[in-house]
Parts: structure tokens; sequence; C-alpha cells
């Protein structure tokens, strides 16, 4: 397996960021995983003498950006209709002329769209489970198409919710009825039965796989953000399974025009051994539980160092 390198520090003096903003909480479904997050970021900066603040939610930071003293946005708003994720926030800071961590406009909006995250990879030939587009009149029919069992889920929500992994008829419409409380289309694929895994990205680097091995029998939010007992195996693979479904995730992250930093969800087919991409986060959990810090500390990154490359990110090379 080959050795991760990461370039030294750019940034030395944590005044060279000047005052930051770190955006969190919002209004989207992941609000109190982004606040939990956000804490965790704001507590790093300021541990390494950085001029950082918290900004909840859009709203704050359209009016904190007009009145001015923010030269840097450190994004760990999650989801969509109100979070971070979804290029609208991205947009705004765009208008503003700030430097923010995370994808820009194109990669935040292609991401947190599921379906057209897929219809990039596919056209790549980038592995990913086969899906339809449901609505409620052809639930079935196109269960029958794709084979169950299948997993529906709304194609804009992260952190597992308003998914549903169906296995026999009579549970589609249980599946569509839950997925549909959220806004936007409805995603039914193929499920893959199997390991699941996740690569973090930083820079240009994929981090070391994590295979989650939950407890219960799926990885859902409560085995993601409460329970205790979950297993996080890092590396997750060995050998020349590492090497590829770090190759592929880092492929997946640049196809969908992702940039700085992020976490690309991946499983891997218990009988055939072949990777299947999920989705991208472009923002992903910065929490106790969360899976990009334990792959950094893998790879002999701290917390607080882990945040500092990400914040260096939104530098010029000129600035360092």
């Amino acid at each position: 397996m080959s050795t991760l390198t990461f370039p030294p520090l750019r940034v030395t003096d944590p005044a060279v960021f000047g005052r930051v903003a770190v955006l969190l909480g919002g209004s989207s479904s992941e609000r109190e995983v982004s606040l939990d997050s956000g804490r965790n970021v704001l507590e790093a900066l300021q541990s390494r003498g950085v001029d950082a603040f918290a900004v909840d939610g859009i709203p704050a930071l359209a009016k904190a950006l007009a009145a001015g003293g923010i030269d840097l946005v450190f994004n760990i708003l999650h989801g969509h209709n109100g979070g971070g994720e979804d290029g609208i926030v991205q947009g705004l800071m765009d208008a503003f002329g700030v430097p923010y961590t995370g994808s820009d406009v194109l990669g935040s909006a292609l991401s947190m769209d599921k379906i057209r995250t897929k219809q990039v990879w596919l056209s790549l030939g980038l592995p990913t489970p086969q899906y339809r587009k449901v609505d409620a009149s052809n639930v079935h029919a196109l269960a029958a198409e794709l084979g169950l069992p299948v997993v529906v889920k709304p194609a804009n929500e992260g952190s597992s919710v308003g998914i549903s992994r169906v296995t026999d008829d009579a549970g589609l419409d249980e599946a569509v009825a839950l997925a549909a409380r959220y806004d936007g289309q409805l995603l039914m694929e193929q499920m893959v039965v199997g390991d699941e895994l996740t690569v973090a990205i930083l820079g240009d680097v994929a981090l070391p796989s994590i295979r989650i091995v939950p407890k219960g029998q799926w990885y859902d939010y409560n085995a993601k953000y409460i329970a205790e007992d979950t297993q996080y195996l890092c590396p997750g693979l060995d050998g020349d399974d590492e090497e590829e479904i770090r190759r592929i995730a880092l492929a997946a992250f640049r196809a969908a025009g992702c940039r700085g930093w992020g976490r690309v969800d991946v499983m891997r087919d218990r009988s055939s051994g072949r990777f299947f991409l999920l989705e991208v986060n472009t923002a992903p959990g910065m929490t106790s539980h969360s899976l990009v810090p334990k792959a950094a500390g893998q790879a002999g990154i701290s917390f607080e160092e882990l945040v500092w490359r990400v914040l260096e990110q939104t530098l010029e090379a000129s600035h360092a």
C-alpha cells in the first residue's frame, strides 16, 4: 500500500487567516449535527489562535457579509434547504468575493442531487448501483425492474434521512411515503449487500478507507450519531483492495466537480467484491462520531491539524 504524503503546512501564523466565520446550524434536517460539527471546528480553530466566530445559518451569514469583517468562511453547514451543501450558500459567498472551504457552487449542487451525480458517474464508467426515479404510481413496477431488495431514499438528503431498505413488495409503499416527506425527487436503487465503507478526501489525497460495522443490521442515523457500539475499522481494506477503493473515491470526487475536502461513501458487494459508489458529502460531519477525523487520525493528522489544513485551502498560494 502506498504511503500517504502531505505537503507541509503553508501557514503557521493564524493571523494570516484574518476573521473566520464558522458557518454552522442552519435550518436543514441536519441542523443538530451541524451545530455539533461547528462547535468542534470553532474550538479547534480558536485553540490554534485563529480569530474565529460562529454564524448560525444563511440569513445570518448574509447580514454578516453585507456588514463586512469576514475574511474567510469555514462552511460546516450540512444538507440543503437551509444547509450548506447544495450550492446556494456557495453562490452567496462568491457574490461577496469571500473565500470558503469545500466545494464550489457546481460541485456542491451536483453532489447534493444523488440522481444527477449517478448520471455523471455512469457516463464516465464509474461503478454505482443501478437506479430509477420514483413516484408513488410506479414504485412496484420499478422494483420489479431493478429486482428486490432495493433502497428507497430522497435524492437530496444526507445523514441517512428518509432512507428505507426494502426486501419485499409489501414494504414499498411505506418506504415511498417516508422518503416523500422530504423535498425533491425520490430515488430507488439496487441494494448492495456487503461492506459499507467511506473514503475521506483531503486536497488531492484519498485518506485511508473506513469500514463501518454497526451493532444493528444497518448504519442508520442512530448508528451514525448516537450509538456508541458502532465499530470503525481503519483502514477498512488491505492491499490492492485498499488502493482501488481510494482510486475510485478520488475519481468520483473529481468527476462530481468537488474540491478541497469531502467524503465518498462506497459499498462493496459481498459476493463479487465489486465496489459501488453511493454519494459524495461535500461538508462532512466533524462530530465525535464522524468519519473524516477518524481517517485523518489514521494518517497521522490530528483534528486540529485537519481543520487547519481545510481552512488553508481557502487561501491563494500568494497569501501563504
